[in-house]
């Protein structure tokens, strides 16, 4: 067995920035585990633009976003091992990892960062009828078969789900040659970004069915078209409603699943509402020195917030291994009131040194909305929305001044405001 200091698991943007944090914060012992071939994640694959105007101030594609965290890894000799897979992590921070040239490998780590990331909902997660034909693929399987290794999945798509993957793979298709025929929204409104909605749909004339969802498949040996009905408020398909589209590919964009297999063995709690782990605001998960970044902790709008949270978790990480972090005692617990989802951090220090950002996803649409802040119940900030939406993530800044006015305080609520106070539910 092998004694690391920091043992990252996960070579994406998250697990990347956090080494190249911890790293640049004076630790020299460090290890990152990538299963894939390469380091970089999902964004090798992510060649529109569009990343890195929060973190480096200009537009770049996913494939040069991961390349400046990856030229910093090689330059400044932080050790990676890639074609290796982490199959057991413990309590203990017992990481054990099997690859074809190193075998079986167990790493005692003084902390470990969780940033394996997250995975697409399948096909069978949706219960869609029809024979198991070919020419159904999440929208990143589909991603990865155009942009990496230049196979067409078809000529004729429908996609179902409006997350971002979805709607860029909208555009993408099109740039292909390919003929979308519609983007169709079991809800009423977008998960994906507006401006995704606007650049990749609308710029294009790709409908947007909202309130409608996928009832059927046709085709025994590949797929030959979908029936689509419209859905009722309880999101059920109404009769009469059902229309057929010829169509030889379906893509499916219907949500992103935190990778929390491993944390679950080490015994790190999660939370229902974002399937990730339930952590403070050190990012240190319900296991001491066991921290959590990126989307493997909750799903990310954008890749820039990703690097942010994960730079922190790499600090705190170093902080636990030299036994400098604080430890968590008299905290609060962070939750989730009306119209705010998923809310992270889940807990809180009340002596905090620096303000903490607490982000979560509306429940639903809201115009002219507000968002509050409540320490047992009395209200600390207010924020104005113009508009509040699931596809976009709300961060708000917590400040320490509130908790030390607050001493007594035991419950930190984030809530959307409604129009009685100040807002408006569409």
């Amino acid at each position: 067995m092998k004694k690391v200091q920091i043992v990252i698991v996960g070579g994406g943007p998250a697990g990347l920035a956090a080494a190249v944090a911890a790293w640049e914060a004076g630790c020299r012992d460090l290890l990152i585990l990538e299963r894939e071939e390469a380091l970089g994640g999902i964004l090798k694959q992510c060649i529109h633009n569009g990343f890195g105007l929060h973190t480096f101030g200009e537009e770049l594609t996913g494939p040069e976003y991961a390349a400046r965290y990856i030229e910093k890894v090689e330059a400044y000799g932080i050790p990676y091992q890639c074609d290796t897979m982490v199959v057991d992590i413990s309590e203990q921070r017992v990481v054990t990892a099997v690859s074809r040239s190193e075998g079986v490998q167990e790493f005692e780590a003084g902390a470990v960062i969780l940033a394996m990331g997250c995975r697409e909902r399948p096909r069978g997660a949706l219960g869609i009828p029809g024979w198991r034909c070919s020419g159904i693929y999440t929208a990143g399987t589909a991603q990865k078969l155009v942009n990496r290794k230049g196979m067409m999945p078809g000529k004729r798509v429908v996609i179902l789900g409006s997350g971002d993957i979805g709607l860029i793979m909208a555009r993408r298709m099109t740039f292909l040659g390919a003929k979308v025929l519609g983007v169709v929204e079991l809800m009423p409104y977008s998960s994906g970004l507006k401006r995704n909605i606007v650049q990749c749909l609308n710029d294009y004339d790709i409908p947007l069915l909202l309130s409608h969802t996928v009832v059927d498949v046709a085709g025994k040996e590949r797929l030959t078209g979908v029936t689509v009905a419209q859905v009722d408020e309880a999101l059920r398909p109404i009769p009469g409603t059902e229309q057929i589209f010829d169509c030889d590919t379906l893509l499916l964009s219907v949500g992103l699943i935190p990778e929390n297999e491993l944390s679950s063995m080490a015994g790190v709690e999660l939370s229902a509402a974002t399937s990730g782990a339930l952590v403070d605001e050190q990012l240190e998960t319900s296991v001491p020195g066991i921290f959590s970044c990126g989307n493997v902790l909750h799903v990310h709008d954008l890749v820039d917030f990703v690097s942010e949270e994960a730079a922190k978790a790499g600090l705190a990480a170093l902080h636990y291994a030299e036994g400098k972090l604080p430890q968590p005692e008299n905290q609060m617990v962070v939750e989730s009131g009306f119209g705010a989802g998923g809310i992270v951090p889940q807990r809180m220090s009340k002596t905090l040194a620096e303000p903490v950002q607490l982000m979560f996803r509306p429940r639903g649409v809201y115009q002219n909305a507000a968002v509050a802040i409540e320490l047992d119940g009395a209200e600390v900030a207010r924020r104005k929305f113009r508009i509040l939406t699931p596809g976009e993530m709300v961060r708000m800044a917590f400040l320490p001044a509130w908790a030390a006015e607050h001493p007594e305080a035991q419950k930190v609520t984030v809530r959307v405001v409604l129009p009685q106070e100040g807002g408006e539910q569409v």
